[in-house]
């Protein structure tokens, strides 16, 4: 133990702040890019959680959502287009990839809402742009932090948020849950929370070795403030999720992991009202067809597994799952058999409080946007709806401007 003293000791003397070197990397990087006082304003919903699923990479919404009638869909797609054998239909001409069983399960149930033609005004192929544009909810760019975090800086429930009201699970914090005054913690799994706050000595002297509060609103107090927030949920959520079991199988994969872990954050964890999960991969340039089956086959069993485990522990009406990706691919496949960065594309949302089936019109590919297809429904729409008739926000306030919403949830 000498040697944690003898660093806080230079780290107090030096007026810096040390969690980086006795944590995991990514703490101190979140921490540094977080804003931390306690918001306040708007109600929270108390009772239901949004999952947000990001699917990082631009998924080909073509062969996500087949158009398996549509002759122009093979014609774009010669050898990528999959045949009638080899779709799961859902109405309309269309169905979903044949790895898909489990959502195509969830469909048939009526809790799958497929959102088509999904993006916005003059969209951007850039992924870093796109992504940015997409969790910020602003094309134009004249709204800072992320969608989900302003949603946090107008929430309060009866005073201080909890420590875990919104929680992201990645090594990156996403522009999403940036904030200005709400602090909204991510970690790298929760593998690293309980590794984190196993140790009560270690806790206490993550915590001691913060120093002295500093001024507020520089920038040495917001990352105190984040790194204090970071262990305060940590604690809250070792000690809830001591009592959770699973019954439920996942895969080992990307979606598995995640899924697993979200579903014990939400079943341990009443008072978390977010989560914000992404995985990669769908940035299909060459040899899509198995790459891009597999990621489908990976998501669809987790949320289906997923699902299942809500409707044990009984929440599945109260967790509505958001699923978006920052762009669709082009109609035509490229010399490589894979598809370049397109515009729109479908979006989902997952649940047992979902009026199931397909919104939004059918793709066209006899009118397409410079060899893309062209969005119909604007993807802050979407937010809207989740802001609004889920999570008791204020959506003109988070999104700048009053957005229609869908009638896809359930009274």
């Amino acid at each position: 133990m000498s040697g944690f003293i003898s660093r806080r000791d230079l780290f107090r003397n030096g007026s810096l702040i040390a969690v980086g070197l006795m944590a995991p990397p990514w703490l101190s990087a979140i921490a540094r890019a977080d804003v931390l006082r306690t918001a306040k304003g708007r109600r929270i919903d108390p009772d239901t959680t949004l999952v947000v699923c990001q699917l990082t990479g631009g998924n080909d919404g073509l062969n996500t959502v087949v158009p398996y009638q549509d002759p122009l869909y093979y014609k774009n797609r010669p050898v990528l287009g999959l045949k009638e054998d080899r779709v799961l239909p859902i109405g309309e001409g269309l169905g979903f990839h044949h790895e898909m069983k489990g959502l195509s399960e969830l469909y048939q149930k009526g809790q799958v809402a497929v959102i088509q033609g999904v993006g916005y005004p003059n969209p951007n192929r850039s992924h870093f742009k796109s992504m940015d544009i997409w969790q910020s909810a602003s094309p134009d760019g004249k709204l800072t932090h992320g969608w989900i975090g302003r949603h946090f800086d107008l929430a309060v429930a009866g005073g201080p948020l909890s420590a875990v009201a919104g929680l992201g699970l990645s090594t990156d914090k996403p522009l999403a849950l940036s904030a200005r005054d709400a602090s909204i913690p991510c970690f790298a799994s929760l593998a690293d929370i309980q590794n984190m706050v196993g140790d009560g000595d270690a806790e206490r002297l993550l915590r001691e070795i913060q120093g002295d509060k500093a001024e507020a609103g520089s920038t040495t107090r917001i990352i105190q403030q984040a790194n204090e927030t970071a262990l305060d949920a940590m604690s809250e959520l070792k000690k809830r999720l001591a009592n959770v079991t699973q019954d439920q199988q996942y895969e080992n994969d990307a979606f598995g992991r995640g899924f697993k872990q979200i579903a014990q954050i939400v079943a341990a964890s009443p008072a978390t009202r977010v989560v914000y999960f992404s995985t990669g991969g769908f940035d299909t340039h060459s040899r899509q067809a198995e790459q891009h089956a597999k990621l489908l086959k990976g998501f669809s069993d987790a949320v289906t597994s997923f699902m299942a485990e809500m409707e044990a522990c009984g929440r599945a009406d109260k967790v509505l799952v958001l699923v978006f990706s920052e762009f669709g691919r082009r109609v035509g496949e490229n010399g490589s058999i894979g598809t370049d960065h397109g515009k729109a594309a479908p979006m989902f949302l997952i649940g047992k409080s979902v009026k199931g089936g397909l919104y939004g019109p059918k793709p066209d590919l006899a009118k397409l946007d410079d060899g893309d297809l062209a969005y119909a429904i604007d993807f802050r729409q979407v937010y809207a709806t989740a802001l609004d008739e889920w999570m008791g926000g204020d959506s003109e306030a988070v999104l700048g401007q009053k957005f229609k919403t869908l009638a896809v949830l359930k009274a």
